[in-house]
């Protein structure tokens, strides 16, 4: 506050302008820092939002709005400061009437106090988002003095900030019409089928909700049943209704690759508000949302944050902080010690609540090719469940066992030059040495006998690693494919699954030491080994069926290890 205090002792800045500190967005648990407000030059109302920031150093990544600094004791990819502070006032423009109906002008700008050097804030490569929000240093004080003054130059005598905090919080027509025209004709969205009843019974429950009466709704469906073309359809149908909505998931590339398909841009956009983390809930007003749309709700945590160390329960808070909310989730697809999203645990906190529980199933196959014999064979495969599909025989589906990663590599390279809809992923059984030591030029994936050498993707295509053509000469993993698909899906089935002698045996200390989602396994490892391995064994297999059933007309495979390379190949059978 010493530093806003420095700024605003001018005597231009009027003395009855107004001045919010860490004004709390109703709709989540994200603080504006500081608001100044006031009358411009031409009598308008104007909020001036600046987010500050400690920060001394900062280093630029390769991805759209994204810079890296110290927090939390280490370097950490955070929000560039000016896309942050464009960001709230994007949610104040599109979710707040007072803003939308009383022509209330928002100003957004950063403050990096502490900071010298704008040779990456202020980077070329940043300038969509410091021309929406400028960004001022250290040195820039006066500019930041000048440029409240240009804005702010009269007092704030009709109570802005009171009208802001008091209106009432919905989506804009603006954004209502815009997300419409986004979805209109994107074939990536048509619904069919079951889809349209699961879509319409949401619709009607979503109508239905109220404080006094809550609904939720379970929806069940296996990989490629159209779960997250309904929850996107489901976001813009309520938005356009002027409920206000949200789409939820805990991993942030389905988030990302949907918001990009709908804007039809790598760019981030305002509609990427309406896309959520499952914590951003531990603190958000009780029913404060008319919808809340859960995609991959089966990897639901109980708690929240970088440290998971906030909120209660997940599925309690989202439930809590909606009228109606819709959870969609495959049990089949929990692979971290820490999913929680079972249908029973929504259920009972549901109950708890006095929300009335609904439950429906997807059924129609849209990934592998149609076929719901391949998703069995998957299952019988990896020893999952027993299945009456022990071959592939009579499945139309293209699949294929490689002895070489080169070949497996080759084929999917070939594959996406058709359309860049193919994409290999893998086991996480290497770390991402390419990562911590902030060296593109490693290698992540090495294997020796076959002389092959791959990185993990991320590097530079974030969580749209997925959609970038040039990323196909990267790996994915489950963290960042899961709840995505591609046409074409090359799977390398790394040491943390053999087979040995027909059995199936799962190694979890083969898996990366960087890798979460067996955290808490060594600590449960020692006081129930039994529990610990039985845990860990769920995981595995669910990631590989997870990862083989991300093509829609074709999985090639590979396995590190040999003989498990042979069980796969007899298990295609003979015709």
């Amino acid at each position: 506050m010493m530093y806003m205090s420095n700024i605003l002792f001018d005597e231009g800045i009027p003395n009855d302008a107004g001045v919010a500190i860490e004004y709390k967005l109703p709709q989540n648990s994200k603080r504006i820092d500081f608001i100044v407000t006031g009358k411009s030059k031409s009598r308008n109302n104007t909020a001036i939002i600046i987010e500050l920031k400690q920060w001394t150093e900062v280093e630029a990544t390769s991805m759209d709005g994204i810079v890296s600094t110290f927090i939390g004791r280490s370097m950490r990819e955070v929000n560039h400061p000016s896309y942050q502070a464009w960001v709230y006032s994007a949610l104040l423009e599109d979710f707040n009437e007072s803003v939308q109906t009383e022509n209330i002008l928002l100003k957004p700008c950063t403050y990096l106090h502490n900071c010298i050097s704008d040779e990456v804030i202020n980077n070329h490569f940043y300038d969509e988002h410091t021309a929406k929000a400028p960004a001022f240093l250290k040195k820039d004080a006066k500019k930041l003095t000048e440029f409240i003054k240009q804005h702010v130059k009269y007092g704030d005598s009709d109570n802005i900030m009171y009208r802001i905090d008091n209106s009432k919080i919905r989506p804009s027509k603006n954004l209502a019409d815009k997300l419409d025209s986004l979805l209109s004709g994107n074939q990536e969205f048509l619904m069919i089928d079951d889809q349209k009843i699961v879509y319409e019974t949401a619709i009607a429950l979503a109508n239905r909700s109220t404080v006094k009466e809550k609904h939720v709704l379970i929806v069940q469906g296996g990989p490629g049943t159209g779960k997250s073309v309904v929850a996107v359809n489901l976001l813009v149908e309520l938005t356009k209704n002027r409920l206000l909505a949200q789409y939820v998931t805990k991993n942030s590339a389905p988030r990302d690759v949907y918001a990009s398909k709908l804007i039809g841009s790598f760019k981030k956009s305002h509609i990427n508000n309406l896309f959520k983390g499952s914590g951003s809930y531990t603190d958000s007003e009780a029913h404060i949302f008319d919808a809340l749309i859960v995609d991959e709700a089966h990897r639901l945590n109980e708690k929240s944050g970088m440290f998971q160390n906030l909120g209660e329960n997940q599925i309690k808070e989202i439930i809590e902080a909606s009228k109606f909310s819709v959870f969609f989730l495959d049990e089949d697809q929990r692979v971290t010690m820490k999913d929680i999203g079972e249908s029973g645990e929504i259920k009972r906190w549901a109950t708890k609540q006095g929300a009335h529980v609904h439950e429906l199933e997807l059924q129609s196959q849209f990934r592998c090719n149609g076929s719901d014999g391949y998703l069995a064979w998957v299952d019988n495969a990896l020893q999952i469940r027993d299945t009456a599909n022990e071959t592939l025989n009579g499945i139309a589906y293209d699949f294929k066992v490689f002895d070489s990663p080169n070949e497996l590599r080759d084929a999917i390279y070939k594959k996406n030059s058709i359309n860049n809809k193919a994409r290999i992923v893998a086991g996480y059984c290497w770390d991402w040495i390419s990562k911590s030591d902030n060296d593109a030029s490693l290698k992540d994936i090495t294997i020796k006998e076959h002389k092959f050498e791959m990185t993990w993707n991320l590097a530079s295509d974030g969580n749209l690693w997925i959609l970038k053509p040039e990323s196909v000469s990267e790996v994915g993993c489950i963290h960042t494919c899961q709840g995505l698909e591609v046409d074409y899906v090359g799977v390398i089935i790394g040491p943390d699954f053999v087979v040995r002698d027909g059995r199936v045996v799962t190694k979890a200390e083969m898996r990366a030491k960087t890798d979460s989602s067996i955290k808490g396994y060594k600590k449960l490892l020692k006081a129930n080994p039994e529990e610990a391995r039985a845990k860990a064994e769920v995981i595995i297999k669910n990631t590989y069926r997870t990862l083989m059933t991300r093509g829609g007309k074709g999985c090639y495979i590979f396995c590190t290890d040999s003989e498990t390379n042979t069980y796969f190949k007899a298990m295609l059978g003979t015709t």
